[in-house]
């Protein structure tokens, strides 16, 4: 009894975990596909197009290296 409980067991989890990879994964797809890219309301003219030409991307680079050379002048 305690085999048949086991193989049991082991089939239905494995079943379950093949159909709620099946499931999210169905999910998954119909979200991505029903939702619309976000982008901000600035990104748009007033008719709804995306104006690419005014768009500025800008990009800050954290360095710290500037504290290195104040120490190295206080010396």
């Amino acid at each position: 009894m305690l085999a048949v409980t086991l193989t049991f067991s082991a089939l239905f989890c494995i079943m379950f975990l093949v159909l709620g990879g099946v499931v999210g994964w169905i999910t998954r797809t119909y979200v991505y596909e029903s939702t619309p890219i976000y982008a901000h309301p600035e990104m748009f003219d007033e008719n709804g197009n995306i104006l690419p030409d005014e768009i500025l991307a800008v990009r800050f680079e954290n360095t710290n290296d500037y504290y290195e050379d104040e120490e190295d002048d206080e010396d």
